[in-house]
């Protein structure tokens, strides 16, 4: 069985094996204070185009995890988050948002994405209310590049998106747990020192990018990351053992190996996008990144399930399903062979 469900299906990429065995035995600070950190952070915000005293880097374990922490850090009680309906805090966490006690105003969207547009018309929306101390309050924007869908916001799209916010007051909060595969696309215009200039927080993620697990989250509003370690704290989120994630990172980050890994993945689900295509079939979303969403007829997908696992995505008609094949840094080249193989025999 050729597994392309998810980017997590796999431990972690062999280097973390070998450094996280190198490392094992010396001893460091806990949580997030040790050499391994600092040597992340640095990494990190030489990416990122960022000086020391002009961002905040925090080292967390999960992408959940560091949404929420970041969500209930920056919100006031009676504000919620904007979010595409489609969004990963709306539909995909259990209600971990709305847990913390703040309420997920989401959005209709057909692809996945928020624009400029949207936002300014929900603020406008509460402000024009002569009711709206009895309603919840927009306080920020979530957003996720790529999207649920794929996508990838263009450059032109997000910094219009970034002055909206800013022009209101509301941080805008950008969930990369897949940034790598979204910056490696053939159809990225943004670079990682653009999305750290548009976006007030937002974090790199790892563990859908080869490592064990960890997020790195940046901050380039400071204001916004007064008091976040003692939330992280309070929300479970600060790992004893913190050198575990700075080894991590650090050893992503030192060569490059990050992007090479990302890169690969998407060559990977472009060489499937043009399987499908071949065979005739429509895409649910155009997407240019490591998830692809071909509508196949139901004869197909259960000739394919006997050797391939794939994730449902919806149904589209009477016999035809979106389903999402998704390829990780992981993927290896005999099952993209193979899948390739059996979609050209079907």
């Amino acid at each position: 069985m050729f597994r392309f469900e998810c980017d997590y299906s796999e431990s972690c990429h062999p280097a973390i094996i070998e450094r996280l065995a190198e490392t094992n035995l010396i001893q460091s600070p806990g949580y997030g204070e040790d050499a391994f950190c600092e040597a992340a952070r640095e990494l990190l915000r030489r990416d990122c185009g960022l000086e020391p005293n002009a961002c905040a880097i925090h080292l967390m374990i999960g992408g959940t995890q560091t949404n929420l922490t970041v969500i209930a850090s920056l919100l006031r009680p009676y504000q919620g988050v904007i979010s595409a309906d489609s969004g990963h805090i709306n539909t995909h966490e259990t209600g971990a948002v709305e847990a913390t006690g703040h309420k997920v105003l989401a959005l209709p969207t057909k692809d996945g994405k928020l624009s400029a547009e949207m936002v300014q018309a929900v603020y406008d929306a509460y402000q024009d209310d002569v009711t709206k101390e009895h309603i919840v309050q927009p306080g920020m924007v979530y957003i996720s590049w790529p999207t649920e869908t794929g996508l990838l916001y263009t450059k032109e799209e997000l910094s219009a998106l970034s002055r909206t916010c800013r022009k209101l007051g509301l941080p805008l909060f950008l969930d990369g747990a897949r940034l790598g595969y979204g910056l490696m696309s053939s159809a990225c215009d943004l670079t990682l020192p653009e999305i750290a200039q548009l976006c007030d927080v937002f974090y790199i993620g790892g563990t859908k990018q080869g490592l064990m697990m960890g997020e790195a989250l940046v901050f380039t509003d400071l204001k916004l990351s007064n008091g976040f370690r003692s939330m992280m704290k309070n929300r479970g989120g600060m790992l004893a053992k913190g050198r575990l994630l700075g080894i991590q990172f650090q050893t992503m980050f030192e060569d490059g190996l990050y992007y090479r890994i990302a890169r690969q993945a998407d060559e990977y689900a472009m060489e499937i996008r043009s399987a499908f295509a071949a065979r005739g079939c429509d895409f649910l979303y155009p997407s240019m990144s490591n998830q692809q969403f071909p509508i196949l007829p139901d004869a197909w997908l259960a000739k394919l399930e006997k050797d391939f696992a794939y994730s449902f995505w919806q149904r589209v008609d009477e016999s035809h399903c979106a389903v999402r094949f998704c390829t990780s840094w992981g993927t290896q080249p005999e099952a993209v062979e193979q899948l390739i193989a059996a979609i050209r025999a079907l």
